[in-house]
């Protein structure tokens, strides 16, 4: 198998699963793992190559007319990446087949994350900055399908459009900044990009660009608000796309990007870095006065990819090392959280921490798990989370700014906060209080669903005692983004350096912090952020959706004259300044070809300016009928009857269209309502004329090359078979138009059909 296989078994399996979920139920589960777990065993099997060096590659033939390739690329990062991707969805997959009800939904959802799947598998291995984004933006159509799964539900459909809005958005800036940077380096190949990294104004507009593509698919500030309100979606869905997977999208492409662009744009580090500190403090602000688990654990990731944004997008070789076991470390013990959560909610029904109590006692495994996972995310020994969390904060007590590092330590400190907020909340006996207190009494969860959430727990602390893996894939990882990358090391005992005493304090702070909770939520009640994200969103879609409406109202106030006025004076205001500008008259300019041609034309215009000032409507159709006809005459005189044919056919038919349905109007046609609007019209129709006229003059004197109807009298007889040239250009050099041409006439003359088969049912019933 290839890498380009892993994508083709996904889209194997999803095919048939799309058709024949419904019937599966809860089996199409187990059948939606197979590609993952097919595709996870593939990488490991790669692993050693890849993390000993080695890149694997492969390329296939896309668009050739525009030099396109479908490029995949596999080096240590993107492993660490894909096993991710793959090892969690697998993990998902079961968990859900025990969580979901047996039903005919559950193939639908079954089907859409493994499409979500394979997307994001594409964007972490191919080369391709152009394929990268059309992953890119399938992980956003599929995730907005994932959050509003539960479309009966106003909130969810609501949170599925502002998440789509959101990274959608994003993405379209990210592919103009893709345009730009790899028009600028003259190859769309991120390899080739990173080696060879590109400067100039263009450059700088470019990276701007992809940063806010990163930025909103990875919910920073101020895109943040978006990833709290996708908690509507099911709770597999939380964990896998909103901890695991989509959401360390736009990490991916920072960690791209940074370690080639932040040495040459000076703007690109205090850029990511402030943005990243941002978010961490926000979300974890937020995140202290949630009470429902999911939205706690959902700001709590909002401020965990602040930090891994920091570290990633710093271009500090040693920040890039702790920033790849950052995201190895948050998508373990995140997963894990997410899954128990799920696993709270359902066996009692609820995630609210006021009516939660005594389940600690009564699932002792699910406490057990939930703590480890919260251990790691506070970044205590012996878990991965407190080997990476240690390596940045010595990495960033080594060189960075002072303001950083207190930002990060407040930031630790929060997370202390919320992480204990978590476990009391979820699992704590607590004194009853006016609300229904459930847990002590909740129906246990069985094996099959601890299974997932206990494997993600185990390797969060075998991978902290055991600090061989992750040093390892970090230190591979990171030397895959940036070749300044030494041997850094994790350690699970580093002494008592400034590090420890740092995340000593914060510990401390943070435990106070959560004892004195109920003071800190009545600071938070009283003092509010002046400017909310969220709010802007709102009021944004409702300014537009206002403003939509009353262009609506204007432009399409259901007048045709005014229709055809916009479309007139857009006709107008576009080509008339390069015609005034640029144009050219033609030197060699004749006004007829023969005598005939004068009076054909002249009863053409007589006929046209006689229609204008009719106001009988049927008088005024046959003046218009009339203008068709001298058009067919012109046609004869130049040697093209075929076009007469059809010219004169089409206006017959017009003709007896417009005769069926004028029995039903007005014989007259409304008066104007403005005393001059007739002069307007007039005057509006002789300035497009004109502007049509000459545009027609200047663009036959355009010609730079010569015309393609040379190279059609060659290639008619030899290609096409046919000494008719118009013939062999309908019937094979355009046989599509001319098969579009025939539908459209089929479905004139249905038209007309059914208005006469109407007009005598009419008759009849009248009778």
């Amino acid at each position: 198998m290839t890498m380009l296989g892993l994508l083709g078994l996904h889209l194997a399996v999803f095919a048939p699963l799309s058709l024949l979920g419904r019937r599966l139920g809860t089996k199409a589960l187990l059948v939606a793992a197979v590609a993952p777990a097919a595709s996870f065993a593939w990488l490991i099997t790669r692993a050693p190559a890849v993390l000993g060096g080695e890149t694997v590659r492969q390329s296939v033939g896309w668009v050739a007319g525009l030099d396109l390739a479908l490029t995949t690329r596999l080096d240590a990062f993107g492993l660490i990446m894909a096993t991710l991707i793959t090892g969690i969805g697998v993990l998902v997959f079961v968990y859900s087949y025990f969580y979901f009800d047996n039903g005919p939904e559950v193939g639908r959802f079954a089907a859409i994350l493994l499409a979500f799947g394979g997307s994001m598998l594409g964007v972490v291995i191919t080369d391709s900055l152009l394929a990268l984004f059309i992953f890119w933006e399938l992980t956003s159509v599929t995730s907005y399908l994932l959050i509003g799964f539960k479309d009966s539900h106003a909130t969810a459909r609501a949170s599925a459009m502002q998440a789509l809005l959101v990274t959608g958005l994003g993405g379209l800036a990210m592919l103009a900044g893709f345009v730009l940077v790899g028009s600028s380096a003259g190859t769309y190949s991120m390899s080739e990009i990173f080696e060879a990294p590109p400067t100039g104004p263009l450059v700088t507009s470019g990276l701007l660009l992809v940063l806010l593509g990163a930025f909103t698919k990875s919910a920073q500030v101020p895109f943040h608000f978006w990833l709290p309100g996708a908690m509507a979606a099911p709770t597999p869905v939380s964990a896998y796309l909103h901890s695991a997977t989509m959401v360390k999208a736009g990490v991916y492409l920072i960690a791209r990007f940074a370690p080639a662009f932040a040495p040459m744009f000076s703007f690109f580090t205090p850029l990511v870095v402030g943005v990243g500190v941002a978010t961490m403090l926000i979300g974890g602000y937020r995140a202290l006065k949630q009470h429902d688990l999911k939205l706690l654990l959902a700001y709590g990731t909002v401020s965990q990819l602040g930090f891994v944004v920091a570290l990633v997008g710093s271009g500090h070789p040693g920040l890039t090392f702790a920033g790849v076991g950052m995201i190895l470390a948050h998508a373990l013990f995140k997963a894990t959280l997410f899954l128990v959560v799920g696993i709270i909610d359902h066996q009692t029904h609820t995630r609210d921490i006021r009516e939660l109590s005594g389940l600690g006692r009564r699932m002792p495994v699910l406490f057990g798990v939930a703590a480890a996972a919260t251990w790691s995310m506070v970044g205590l020994p012996p878990t991965v989370g407190y080997l990476t969390k240690e390596a940045a904060l010595e990495h960033l007590l080594a060189g960075s700014a002072p303001w950083a590092i207190s930002a990060i330590a407040l930031a630790t400190v929060l997370t202390v906060a919320y992480s204990a907020r978590f476990l009391w909340g979820a699992f704590a006996t607590k004194p009853a209080t006016g609300e229904q207190m459930v847990g002590a009494h909740a129906p246990k969860a069985s094996a099959g669903i601890l299974l997932a959430p206990a494997i993600l727990a185990a390797m969060t602390v075998l991978m902290g005692l055991w600090t061989a893996p992750a040093e390892k894939l970090a230190v591979t990882g990171a030397r895959a983004l940036d070749s300044a990358v030494g041997s850094p090391r994790l350690y699970l005992w580093h002494g008592f350096t400034p590090a420890v005493g740092i995340a000593a304090l914060a510990l401390a702070a943070g435990l106070a912090l959560f004892a004195f909770r109920e003071a800190a939520q009545r600071f938070q009640r009283r003092w509010q952020f002046p400017l909310d994200a969220a709010n802007a969103y709102h009021a944004w879609v409702k300014g537009l959706n206002i403003f939509a409406v009353r262009l609506t109202g204007v432009l399409q106030n259901g007048s045709l004259p005014t229709y055809i006025a916009v479309i007139l004076i857009t006709v107008l205001g576009v080509p008339t300044w390069s015609l005034l500008r640029y144009g050219d008259l033609p030197t060699d300019l004749r006004i007829s070809e023969s005598p005939l041609q004068l009076v054909v034309v002249l009863g053409l215009t007589v006929a046209a300016v006689t229609c204008t000032a009719l106001n009988r409507r049927f008088a005024a159709v046959l003046m218009l009928g009339a203008v068709g006809f001298f058009v067919a005459i012109l046609f004869v005189i130049q040697g093209a009857p075929d076009l007469a044919l059809a010219q004169l056919l089409i206006e017959t038919l017009s003709l007896i269209m417009f005769v069926l349905v004028l029995r039903h109007l007005p014989e007259h046609f409304a008066p104007f309502p403005w005393r001059f609007g007739w002069l307007l019209r007039m005057g509006l129709a002789a300035t497009v004329g004109t502007v049509v006229f000459g545009f027609a003059l200047i663009a036959g004197n355009a010609r730079l090359r010569s015309p393609i109807s040379d190279e059609h009298i060659a290639r008619a007889l030899p290609d096409g078979g046919g000494r008719n040239v118009v013939n062999v250009i309908l019937t094979d050099f355009r046989a599509f138009d001319t098969l579009g041409e025939i539908t459209v006439l089929v479905i004139a003359a249905l038209g007309v059909a059914s208005l006469v088969t109407i007009r005598r049912a009419s008759n009849k019933g009248d009778e």
